[in-house]
């Protein structure tokens, strides 16, 4: 029999366009049982469980909540704070005097991180707290896994933007370069694969952090792509690195857990646009784009996949918590079959925290500079439908 208590909900690391999907489904599912007397809300995540600042969800207004669900960015406020194990401690602290029993935290492996210490510090103190992760990032890094909540959203978002700039590209050839997020894992920039329709589509060039970055072999790689075809669109990923693991480019700041930050610039691009211009010629028409943080909450770009599964791990987070489980993180499965399906299932904490995992080399060419089509079957279910491009010659 479930424990009777308080819940709490809280949203942590970079927004999504489907994050609020997760919140919708952990409120809508929670407002069914009875044993969760309260549901609280956190203001931004673990600050918000430190600082006592939280609201209530029992009586949210249900046309507003369908509302949010499909606003993207997170609407209990995000938090980029990594907390110490005594800020854990006081956070469990808190959640005792409010008799909370059951504790959601939407994000990524570093969300999934404090989760787990604070399911272990729980333990420790034979308190029953459930204690579930529920997965989001556009990254699609997250370990066990299939695929990640946010990520399809994202993806479509960049196919769309890259679609566009091949357009421009061909009707004002040039070399284009666009800078996408991928700090360890080239996800997000290898779907852009999607935006070729035709054979001579870009982008042309496709580079992702699980290979080494040449910059003698970019410049070659870009040269032979436009003596080709007389222009080129390039899917360079913000974490490339030399051999010796060194960012290709970056401010040098760092974040509360201690990365080097990447998305805040055009750092990137313009390094690599003025390596192209120097190297291969003034003369040459190059510009670069850094798609930052508008990969992560563009309004009106979304996959419906993407939506419905978020919603679906935040409704699954609560069921599994009051089925008896005890604490973990929602992972998807990809179905067998040709028609796409996913099911749920629960993976332990542990398992997810602090860890990510690569782009799988599989999908990558042998030269290092483009995805092979073979990623189509695994990401074009993700993204859904794209818009069509047409041509007169």
């Amino acid at each position: 029999m479930a424990v009777k208590g308080n819940a709490i909900v809280g949203q942590s690391g970079g927004p999504t366009a489907v994050i609020n999907q997760s919140l919708v489904g952990v409120i809508e599912e929670a407002l069914k049982h009875s044993e969760i007397e309260e549901l609280y809300g956190a203001i931004h995540g673990v600050d918000g469980m430190l600082k006592n600042e939280m609201i209530s969800l029992k009586n949210m207004n249900a046309r507003n909540l369908e509302t949010v669900a499909e606003t993207p960015s997170a609407a209990l406020g995000s938090v980029r704070h990594k907390p110490t194990i005594a800020e854990c401690e006081q956070m469990f602290d808190n959640f005792k005097k409010k008799d909370i029993r059951y504790f959601f935290y939407i994000g990524g492996n570093d969300t999934a991180e404090t989760a787990n210490i604070v399911n272990e510090i729980a333990d420790k103190n034979g308190y029953e707290l459930h204690v579930f992760h529920i997965p989001k990032t556009i990254d699609n890094d997250l370990l066990v896994t299939d695929h990640c909540p946010g990520y399809g959203s994202a993806a479509k978002f960049v196919t769309c933007g890259i679609m566009g700039d091949n357009l421009d590209n061909r009707s004002l050839p040039g070399i284009k370069i666009d800078v996408l997020m991928g700090r360890h894992a080239g996800f997000l920039t290898a779907a852009s694969i999607l935006a070729r329709k035709y054979e001579d589509d870009g982008p042309h060039l496709i580079y992702v952090p699980e290979r080494i970055f040449d910059m003698n072999e970019f410049l070659a790689d870009v040269q032979d792509i436009y003596e080709r075809l007389g222009r080129a669109v390039i899917a360079v990923s913000e974490g490339i690195h030399d051999k010796d693991g060194n960012p290709i480019a970056t401010s040098g700041e760092k974040d509360a857990h201690g990365n080097i930050q990447l998305s805040g610039s055009g750092l990137l691009g313009d390094l690599l646009a003025a390596e192209i211009k120097s190297k291969l010629g003034q003369k040459l028409r190059v510009r670069a784009d850094t798609f930052g943080y508008l990969q992560r909450s563009f309004v009106g770009v979304y996959s419906e996949v993407d939506a419905s599964e978020a919603r679906r791990v935040g409704r699954a987070a609560v069921k599994y918590a009051l089925d008896g489980n005890d604490s973990g993180s929602v992972s998807i499965k990809r179905l067998a079959g040709a028609q796409y399906g996913i099911d749920t299932f629960v993976t332990p904490l542990s398992s997810v925290a602090k860890n990510t995992k690569a782009f799988p080399d599989e999908y990558i060419n042998d030269k290092g500079n483009n995805i092979l089509d073979s990623y189509l079957d695994y990401v074009k279910p993700l993204v859904g439908d794209l818009p069509e491009v047409g041509r007169l010659y």
